[in-house]
């Protein structure tokens, strides 16, 4: 029978090393963490370039059908309209026909008409690591937001009076064509990300000129704040105006444009005025294409190729993606 030293000895752990275990347990875990955050980020990003991958796949179906590509609304030349967006017309092209199927476009031809289709979330144009991933009511209607907008160019949009357009692959009243991207399908960008819910001001009135030069710098885009604040773009992805379903390349992915509101700092968008709501004032876009990928964010080219883009992309080269016609030398981005 064993003495009862011997039962003694045969004790629990003693307290110093059972911090021990746990101080070397948080370490490991502490380890971990950043390597299983690294892993997920990874997947997200793989699941958000497939988005846009089939973004292309029905954009080449839609050519396929209508010879162009679709426009990104269209406004009547002579009254206010609130448009459909090219991602509405996109709906049967990503297995939403059931969608697609409830807007009646002889009846319907602005979004307000149709408050289910509004408050419809599309996983497409969601991407996984976007953080507000929600509704949105209003006192009229439910908007879901989208991640994924059109490149409608430099800086200029259109022009209510002429009917001219700016310089991108997608604008109110055009459906481009293959030929019409004199600088190749392979250079010119077709869609990139945005964040939901992003602060902006709309219908600042300025510039309310033609042939308006874009700003080099955030600190120069100053000189066209005004209108109205909220924090609302990109919320709406049934709305053809360019804060909600357009991106321009006035400044390089995640360019921070500070403004401070309540004294609270924003990074902002800025618009002259909303496209379809003027019948003379031209808009003019600063929409920064942003992502939640670090230090990049998610593109998609005119040949259907997805692509990540660094955040350090020089402004000329970005904006040389962003045209469609200008001829500039991309090389390597």
């Amino acid at each position: 029978m064993p003495s009862m030293k011997e039962r003694t000895g045969r004790g629990g752990f003693t307290l110093i090393e059972l911090l021990v275990v746990i101080a070397i347990i948080a370490i490991l875990i502490a380890l971990l963490l950043p390597a299983v955050q690294q892993a997920r980020e990874a997947a997200r990003r793989t699941q958000c370039k497939n988005n846009l991958k089939q973004i292309g796949l029905a954009l080449h179906n839609y050519l396929d059908a209508y010879t162009r590509f679709p426009p990104v609304s269209v406004l009547p030349a002579d009254r206010l309209s609130e448009p459909w967006s090219g991602q509405a017309r996109l709906l049967p092209y990503i297995d939403q026909a059931n969608l697609h199927n409830l807007i009646d476009w002889n009846v319907s031809s602005e979004f307000t008409a149709n408050p289910v289709v509004c408050q419809t979330r599309v996983p497409i144009y969601m991407c996984p690591s976007e953080t507000q991933d929600r509704a949105r009511p209003t006192a009229a209607l439910v908007h879901y937001p989208l991640n994924y907008s059109f490149n409608e160019g430099t800086w200029f949009i259109y022009d209510p009076v002429s009917g001219s357009v700016g310089d991108g692959a997608f604008h109110p009243n055009r459906a481009f064509r293959p030929a019409d991207m004199v600088d190749g399908m392979s250079n010119t960008l077709c869609v990139a990300e945005n964040k939901a819910f992003q602060p902006n001001l709309w219908d600042t009135m300025n510039p309310g000129t033609l042939n308006s030069p874009p700003p080099a710098t955030p600190a120069e885009a100053a000189a066209y704040f005004g209108g109205t604040f909220d924090s609302n773009g990109h919320t709406e992805w049934v709305e053809g105006d360019v804060h909600e379903c357009g991106f321009t390349t006035t400044f390089t992915p995640n360019t921070v444009v500070p403004y401070v509101n309540g004294g609270v700092n924003y990074d902002i968008d800025v618009t002259s005025m909303r496209d379809g709501e003027s019948l003379t004032a031209p808009t003019y876009a600063a929409v920064t294409s942003r992502s939640f990928h670090e230090g990049l964010v998610q593109v998609l080219l005119m040949d259907g190729s997805a692509r990540a883009v660094g955040e350090n992309i020089d402004l000329q080269v970005w904006r040389s993606l962003g045209t469609r016609g200008g001829s500039e030398v991309v090389g390597e981005f």
